[in-house]
Order: structure tokens, then sequence, then C-alpha cells
């Protein structure tokens, strides 16, 4: 095996594992939306996991903005 071959090999795996720690995360903050707006929302969770699901950066911004009660 060359030099070359093992680096690309070492890359695609560092690659693998960034996505998976990202997809990881990801659903993390899908599961955490669900349970915090099961808590401090009038809106039904499920629905804000999916808007989070489907759309992440918007989906997160406009649950902190319109989704959470004022307390």
């Amino acid at each position: 095996m060359s030099a070359h071959a093992i680096l690309q090999s070492g890359a695609a795996g560092a690659v693998v594992l960034l996505w998976l720690l990202l997809t990881v995360a990801y659903l993390a903050v899908v599961v955490w939306i669900y349970s915090d707006a099961e808590r401090h929302s009038s809106h039904p969770a499920f629905l804000w996991a999916i808007v989070v699901f489907l759309a992440p950066l918007l989906g997160i911004v406009l649950y902190f903005i319109l989704g959470r009660d004022r307390v």
C-alpha cells in the first residue's frame, strides 16, 4: 500500500467519524428540543421536534423566539 493510499484512508476515516459525531449531536438537539418543548411550550412538542429535524438552524432559532412560553 502506498503512502498516498494510507493518507486517503485516514482522511476518509476522520470524515466518517466527524459525520457520525455531528449526526449524534444533531439528533441529541432534536430530542432536547422535544423534551424542552414538553415542559416549556404550549405548542405541541412533536411539531417542534419535526421543525428542528427538517430545518435545524432555522428551527432552533424559531423555537427559542416563538416556541418557549414566557415565564
